[in-house]
């Protein structure tokens, strides 16, 4: 048993730790430009919605690794992770999972505010409670509700400019909720099989592939007038995130369609690839909209 730095770095998931640090960053800087009275924010502040965000979604994914030890072993996307494979101590895993959320909120309440620390906290407990322990074994609607911690990225870091919350801040963050089914659920249709062993029950694995494609259209349908709203209520989002919203969306949209049309774990994983830079982009999008507004009206 070791606690070494790759270890480190698998039960932080990295990749999911820079996903929420571009969300948080980049609804920070849209908040600061887009709502009247809101101070220009310097370097440090940046650095410090890094550091909290970073902790925060480390801590979080090394305590789902510390409760999931049990079904990874079953699966084999998750059974070479450190605890199942025996490179460490699942107790070690519980410890720095515990103290990195921690620090993530004490340090986000003194460095930013009490408003973000309090939408780190939600985030935390929204993957690591309701999403890991109590959902996702339980009910097909796990990642639905388990979105809400994706979102709480996006908000810590719009109160983290402003102290508070608005309608297009919250609008903004909710925009990774209405994301989340379309974006986990193709990937629940990739490894099907694994979460129907390890008895996870997944969506496709309770009421199968053809109807679970049939759910993500659904979903992708709501996503994309939900992202165009944003545009259309007073001091809204502009030109340039309205446009990037419709080219992105209306791309996720036509694969989607043609999921349901080759629902198949193959096109599911394809499927997969093209929504999940979707996130990134459109937030992307909501700074560069920010920097650059030109209004719609």
């Amino acid at each position: 048993m070791r606690l070494g730095f790759n270890e480190i770095m698998e039960i932080s998931k990295p990749r999911i730790v820079v996903l929420l640090v571009i969300t948080a960053v980049t609804s920070m800087y849209a908040a600061s430009k887009l709502v009247p009275g809101t101070p220009e924010l310097d370097y440090w502040s940046y650095l410090h919605i890094i550091i909290a965000g970073a902790l925060a979604s480390a801590g979080s994914s090394a305590l789902n690794h510390y409760y999931d030890k049990d079904i990874d072993p079953k699966m084999e996307r998750t059974s070479k992770r450190p605890i199942p494979s025996g490179r460490m101590a699942a107790s070690h895993v519980l410890i720095y999972g515990l103290a990195v959320s921690c620090v993530s909120v004490i340090y986000g309440f003194f460095a930013l505010n009490a408003v973000s620390a309090f939408f780190i906290a939600v985030g935390i407990f929204s993957y690591v409670i309701i999403y890991t322990a109590w959902l996702k074994r339980l009910n097909t609607s796990n990642i639905v509700i388990g979105g809400i911690a994706g979102s709480a990225a996006a908000w810590a870091g719009w109160s983290a400019a402003t102290g508070s919350m608005d309608l297009l801040g919250f609008l903004v963050g909710f925009l990774v909720f209405v994301w989340t089914p379309s974006h986990f659920w193709c990937l629940a249709m990739k490894i099907k099989d694994e979460y129907a062993q390890a008895k996870v029950p997944m969506l496709p694995v309770v009421i199968g592939m053809q109807k679970t494609s049939k759910y993500i259209l659904g979903n992708t349908i709501i996503l994309l007038p939900y992202s165009l709203i944003l545009s259309f209520i007073p001091d809204g989002m502009g030109t340039v995130y309205t446009v990037i919203a419709v080219v992105s969306g209306g791309l996720m949209l036509a694969y989607h369609y043609k999921l349901t049309k080759t629902p198949t774990s193959e096109f599911a994983w394809k499927a997969y690839k093209v929504t999940a830079p979707y996130l990134t982009i459109i937030f992307v999008a909501v700074a560069l909209d920010a920097a650059f507004h030109i209004p719609l009206f």
